[in-house]
Protein backbone atom coordinates (compact mmCIF):
# COMPACT_ATOMS: atom_id res chain seq x y z
CA UNK A 1 0.00 0.00 0.00
CA UNK A 2 2.66 2.54 1.01
CA UNK A 3 4.77 1.76 -2.05
CA UNK A 4 2.07 3.20 -4.31
CA UNK A 5 1.68 6.47 -2.38
CA UNK A 6 3.72 9.37 -1.08
CA UNK A 7 4.55 8.57 2.52
CA UNK A 8 3.91 12.17 3.63
CA UNK A 9 0.32 11.90 2.36
CA UNK A 10 -0.45 9.01 4.72
CA UNK A 11 -1.06 9.30 8.46
CA UNK A 12 0.04 5.94 9.81
CA UNK A 13 -1.00 4.86 13.30
CA UNK A 14 -0.31 1.67 15.22
CA UNK A 15 -0.30 0.42 18.79
CA UNK A 16 1.69 -1.33 21.47
CA UNK A 17 -0.43 -3.60 23.66
CA UNK A 18 -0.69 -3.61 27.43
CA UNK A 19 -1.18 -6.48 29.83
CA UNK A 20 -4.15 -8.78 29.38
CA UNK A 21 -5.35 -11.89 31.16
CA UNK A 22 -7.27 -13.08 28.12
CA UNK A 23 -5.00 -12.34 25.16
CA UNK A 24 -2.03 -14.68 25.43
CA UNK A 25 -0.47 -14.29 22.00
CA UNK A 26 1.06 -10.88 22.62
CA UNK A 27 4.87 -10.43 22.49
CA UNK A 28 6.68 -11.29 25.69
CA UNK A 29 3.53 -12.83 27.15
CA UNK A 30 4.45 -15.84 29.25
CA UNK A 31 2.12 -18.30 31.01
CA UNK A 32 3.14 -17.03 34.45
CA UNK A 33 2.90 -13.31 33.75
CA UNK A 34 1.32 -10.59 31.64
CA UNK A 35 2.59 -8.71 28.64
CA UNK A 36 3.86 -5.33 29.75
CA UNK A 37 4.24 -1.84 28.37
CA UNK A 38 7.73 -0.90 29.49
CA UNK A 39 10.59 0.86 27.74
CA UNK A 40 12.00 -2.31 26.21
CA UNK A 41 8.68 -3.62 24.86
CA UNK A 42 7.81 -0.22 23.37
CA UNK A 43 11.12 0.06 21.52
CA UNK A 44 10.95 -3.56 20.33
CA UNK A 45 7.32 -3.22 19.22
CA UNK A 46 8.07 -0.08 17.21
CA UNK A 47 11.04 -1.67 15.46
CA UNK A 48 8.96 -4.70 14.49
CA UNK A 49 6.06 -2.52 13.33
CA UNK A 50 8.35 -0.45 11.13
CA UNK A 51 9.72 -3.63 9.59
CA UNK A 52 6.26 -5.10 8.93
CA UNK A 53 4.84 -1.84 7.60
CA UNK A 54 7.82 -1.14 5.38
CA UNK A 55 8.36 2.43 6.57
CA UNK A 56 10.89 4.34 8.63
CA UNK A 57 8.52 6.23 10.91
CA UNK A 58 5.09 5.99 12.52
CA UNK A 59 2.93 9.09 12.74
CA UNK A 60 0.98 8.05 15.84
CA UNK A 61 1.93 5.34 18.33
CA UNK A 62 -0.75 4.42 20.87
CA UNK A 63 -0.82 2.27 24.00
CA UNK A 64 -3.68 -0.11 23.18
CA UNK A 65 -5.16 -0.24 26.66
CA UNK A 66 -4.00 0.69 30.18
CA UNK A 67 -1.04 -1.33 31.42
CA UNK A 68 -2.77 -1.68 34.76
CA UNK A 69 -6.07 -2.77 36.24
CA UNK A 70 -8.52 0.03 35.39
CA UNK A 71 -11.91 -1.72 35.41
CA UNK A 72 -14.80 -1.24 33.03
CA UNK A 73 -12.92 -2.12 29.85
CA UNK A 74 -14.54 -4.14 27.06
CA UNK A 75 -17.71 -4.87 29.02
CA UNK A 76 -15.87 -5.89 32.19
CA UNK A 77 -17.07 -4.81 35.68
CA UNK A 78 -16.26 -1.25 36.69
CA UNK A 79 -13.27 -0.33 38.84
CA UNK A 80 -13.22 -1.62 42.40
CA UNK A 81 -10.60 -1.26 45.17
CA UNK A 82 -10.41 -5.05 45.58
CA UNK A 83 -9.88 -5.47 41.85
CA UNK A 84 -6.95 -3.08 41.98
CA UNK A 85 -5.45 -4.59 45.14
CA UNK A 86 -5.55 -8.09 43.65
CA UNK A 87 -4.04 -7.10 40.31
CA UNK A 88 -0.35 -7.29 39.33
CA UNK A 89 1.80 -4.24 40.01
CA UNK A 90 1.75 -2.14 36.83
CA UNK A 91 4.61 -0.37 35.15
CA UNK A 92 4.68 3.26 36.20
CA UNK A 93 3.48 6.03 33.93
CA UNK A 94 7.06 7.33 34.03
CA UNK A 95 8.37 4.03 32.65
CA UNK A 96 5.85 4.03 29.82
CA UNK A 97 6.40 7.68 28.92
CA UNK A 98 10.17 7.18 28.97
CA UNK A 99 9.80 4.42 26.40
CA UNK A 100 7.55 6.59 24.26
CA UNK A 101 10.02 9.47 24.52
CA UNK A 102 12.84 7.21 23.34
CA UNK A 103 11.07 6.27 20.11
CA UNK A 104 10.02 9.89 19.53
CA UNK A 105 13.56 11.18 20.09
CA UNK A 106 14.91 8.56 17.68
CA UNK A 107 12.61 9.84 14.91
CA UNK A 108 10.80 6.51 14.65
CA UNK A 109 7.57 7.98 16.05
CA UNK A 110 6.18 11.49 15.64
CA UNK A 111 3.30 11.62 18.10
CA UNK A 112 2.02 9.40 20.91
CA UNK A 113 -1.41 8.61 22.24
CA UNK A 114 -3.37 6.16 24.35
CA UNK A 115 -6.45 4.01 23.88
CA UNK A 116 -9.26 2.85 26.16
CA UNK A 117 -7.86 5.17 28.81
CA UNK A 118 -9.49 6.72 31.86
CA UNK A 119 -9.43 10.29 33.21
CA UNK A 120 -6.92 9.17 35.84
CA UNK A 121 -4.57 7.70 33.25
CA UNK A 122 -4.70 10.64 30.85
CA UNK A 123 -4.31 13.26 33.58
CA UNK A 124 -1.37 11.37 35.10
CA UNK A 125 0.46 11.27 31.77
CA UNK A 126 -0.38 14.86 30.87
CA UNK A 127 0.80 16.16 34.24
CA UNK A 128 4.11 14.31 33.95
CA UNK A 129 4.68 15.73 30.47
CA UNK A 130 4.00 19.24 31.75
CA UNK A 131 6.24 18.77 34.78
CA UNK A 132 9.11 17.21 32.84
CA UNK A 133 8.78 18.30 29.19
CA UNK A 134 12.34 17.28 28.39
CA UNK A 135 11.79 13.75 29.68
CA UNK A 136 8.28 12.82 28.59
CA UNK A 137 6.19 13.42 25.44
CA UNK A 138 2.69 14.88 25.47
CA UNK A 139 -0.25 12.58 24.85
CA UNK A 140 -2.10 13.96 21.81
CA UNK A 141 -4.98 11.50 21.46
CA UNK A 142 -7.04 8.78 23.05
CA UNK A 143 -8.80 6.08 21.06
CA UNK A 144 -11.97 5.13 22.94
CA UNK A 145 -15.29 3.53 22.07
CA UNK A 146 -17.89 6.21 21.35
CA UNK A 147 -21.22 5.90 19.57
CA UNK A 148 -24.94 6.51 19.96
CA UNK A 149 -25.11 3.56 22.36
CA UNK A 150 -21.75 4.04 24.13
CA UNK A 151 -21.44 7.60 25.38
CA UNK A 152 -21.16 7.87 29.16
CA UNK A 153 -17.66 6.38 29.46
CA UNK A 154 -16.30 9.35 27.54
CA UNK A 155 -18.81 12.10 28.24
CA UNK A 156 -18.89 11.67 32.04
CA UNK A 157 -15.27 12.60 32.71
CA UNK A 158 -12.94 12.03 29.81
CA UNK A 159 -14.53 14.75 27.70
CA UNK A 160 -13.60 17.47 30.21
CA UNK A 161 -10.06 16.15 30.62
CA UNK A 162 -9.51 15.89 26.87
CA UNK A 163 -10.90 19.36 26.22
CA UNK A 164 -8.65 21.10 28.75
CA UNK A 165 -5.57 19.00 28.00
CA UNK A 166 -6.03 19.23 24.21
CA UNK A 167 -6.20 15.46 23.77
CA UNK A 168 -8.20 14.44 20.70
CA UNK A 169 -10.78 11.65 20.78
CA UNK A 170 -10.37 9.06 18.03
CA UNK A 171 -13.72 7.33 18.36
CA UNK A 172 -13.73 3.64 17.52
CA UNK A 173 -16.79 1.46 16.93
CA UNK A 174 -19.00 4.40 15.84
CA UNK A 175 -21.36 1.69 14.55
CA UNK A 176 -21.10 -0.30 17.79
CA UNK A 177 -19.49 -3.30 16.13
CA UNK A 178 -21.92 -3.04 13.23
CA UNK A 179 -25.08 -3.20 15.33
CA UNK A 180 -25.99 0.44 14.59
CA UNK A 181 -26.13 -0.44 10.89
CA UNK A 182 -29.40 -2.17 11.76
CA UNK A 183 -28.43 -5.42 10.06
CA UNK A 184 -28.82 -7.47 13.24
CA UNK A 185 -32.42 -6.24 13.54
CA UNK A 186 -33.34 -8.30 10.48
CA UNK A 187 -35.18 -11.61 10.87
CA UNK A 188 -33.30 -12.85 7.81
CA UNK A 189 -30.03 -14.36 9.03
CA UNK A 190 -28.47 -13.79 5.61
CA UNK A 191 -28.46 -10.06 6.41
CA UNK A 192 -25.63 -10.60 8.88
CA UNK A 193 -24.08 -13.77 7.52
CA UNK A 194 -20.30 -13.42 7.72
CA UNK A 195 -20.49 -10.40 10.06
CA UNK A 196 -18.09 -10.31 12.99
CA UNK A 197 -20.68 -10.90 15.73
CA UNK A 198 -21.88 -13.93 13.77
CA UNK A 199 -18.44 -15.29 12.97
CA UNK A 200 -17.15 -14.89 16.52
CA UNK A 201 -19.78 -16.05 19.05
CA UNK A 202 -19.16 -14.50 22.45
CA UNK A 203 -17.29 -11.57 20.91
CA UNK A 204 -18.55 -8.18 22.15
CA UNK A 205 -21.60 -9.67 23.84
CA UNK A 206 -22.33 -6.26 25.37
CA UNK A 207 -23.78 -5.22 22.00
CA UNK A 208 -26.17 -8.18 21.92
CA UNK A 209 -28.30 -7.58 25.01
CA UNK A 210 -32.04 -6.94 24.66
CA UNK A 211 -31.94 -3.31 25.84
CA UNK A 212 -29.31 -2.43 23.26
CA UNK A 213 -31.40 -4.13 20.60
CA UNK A 214 -34.39 -1.97 21.59
CA UNK A 215 -32.26 1.18 21.46
CA UNK A 216 -30.93 0.33 18.02
CA UNK A 217 -34.47 -0.35 16.83
CA UNK A 218 -35.41 3.16 17.95
CA UNK A 219 -32.44 4.72 16.15
CA UNK A 220 -33.27 2.73 13.01
CA UNK A 221 -36.84 4.05 13.11
CA UNK A 222 -35.55 7.62 13.51
CA UNK A 223 -33.23 7.19 10.54
CA UNK A 224 -36.03 5.80 8.37
CA UNK A 225 -38.30 8.70 9.32
CA UNK A 226 -35.73 11.12 7.91
CA UNK A 227 -34.78 9.10 4.81
CA UNK A 228 -31.40 8.07 6.18
CA UNK A 229 -29.85 4.66 6.59
CA UNK A 230 -29.11 3.67 10.20
CA UNK A 231 -25.39 3.82 9.41
CA UNK A 232 -25.67 7.35 8.02
CA UNK A 233 -27.45 8.50 11.18
CA UNK A 234 -24.91 6.94 13.54
CA UNK A 235 -21.83 7.99 11.58
CA UNK A 236 -22.92 11.54 10.85
CA UNK A 237 -23.67 12.03 14.55
CA UNK A 238 -20.14 10.87 15.37
CA UNK A 239 -18.33 12.63 12.51
CA UNK A 240 -19.72 16.06 13.37
CA UNK A 241 -19.71 15.70 17.15
CA UNK A 242 -17.63 18.52 18.73
CA UNK A 243 -16.15 16.01 21.18
CA UNK A 244 -14.69 13.89 18.36
CA UNK A 245 -11.45 14.63 16.51
CA UNK A 246 -11.71 11.68 14.12
CA UNK A 247 -13.67 8.43 13.81
CA UNK A 248 -12.36 4.99 12.96
CA UNK A 249 -14.50 2.98 10.57
CA UNK A 250 -14.20 -0.67 9.64
CA UNK A 251 -15.73 -1.68 6.32
CA UNK A 252 -15.57 -5.19 4.89
CA UNK A 253 -17.16 -4.37 1.53
CA UNK A 254 -16.83 -1.50 -0.95
CA UNK A 255 -20.52 -0.70 -0.50
CA UNK A 256 -20.02 -0.31 3.24
CA UNK A 257 -16.97 1.87 2.69
CA UNK A 258 -18.84 4.10 0.26
CA UNK A 259 -21.77 4.51 2.65
CA UNK A 260 -19.42 5.26 5.54
CA UNK A 261 -17.58 7.94 3.58
CA UNK A 262 -20.71 9.57 2.18
CA UNK A 263 -22.10 9.90 5.71
CA UNK A 264 -19.49 12.61 6.27
CA UNK A 265 -21.40 14.89 3.88
CA UNK A 266 -24.64 14.49 5.84
CA UNK A 267 -25.54 17.05 8.51
CA UNK A 268 -28.22 16.11 11.01
CA UNK A 269 -30.85 18.83 11.46
CA UNK A 270 -32.28 20.01 14.78
CA UNK A 271 -35.29 17.70 14.56
CA UNK A 272 -33.07 14.65 14.13
CA UNK A 273 -30.78 15.75 16.97
CA UNK A 274 -33.81 16.20 19.24
CA UNK A 275 -34.93 12.70 18.28
CA UNK A 276 -31.52 11.32 19.23
CA UNK A 277 -31.72 13.11 22.58
CA UNK A 278 -35.14 11.62 23.34
CA UNK A 279 -33.96 8.10 22.49
CA UNK A 280 -30.85 8.56 24.63
CA UNK A 281 -32.97 9.63 27.60
CA UNK A 282 -34.81 6.33 27.37
CA UNK A 283 -31.80 4.19 26.47
CA UNK A 284 -28.76 5.65 28.23
CA UNK A 285 -25.75 3.51 27.39
CA UNK A 286 -27.78 0.31 26.87
CA UNK A 287 -24.67 -1.84 26.37
CA UNK A 288 -24.14 -1.66 30.15
CA UNK A 289 -27.23 -3.80 30.73
CA UNK A 290 -26.51 -7.39 31.74
CA UNK A 291 -29.41 -9.15 30.02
Amino acid sequence: FLKTRKREDVILATKVAGRSERINWLPRNKPETFAEVDRESIVTSVDKSLERLGTDYIDLLQIHWPDRYAGGLFGQPDFSPSGYENSPTPNSFEEQLAGLQEVVASGKVRYVGVSNETPYGIMSMCNLAKQYPDLYPKIVSTQNSYSLVVRKDFEAGLSEVCYHENVGLLSYSPLASGTLSGKYQSTDEKAYEGARLTMFPGFMDRYKNSLNSEAIGAYCALAKKHDLTPSQLALSWCYHNPLVSSSIIGATTLDQLEENLKAHDIRLNDEIMEGITEIYKKYTDPTKARN
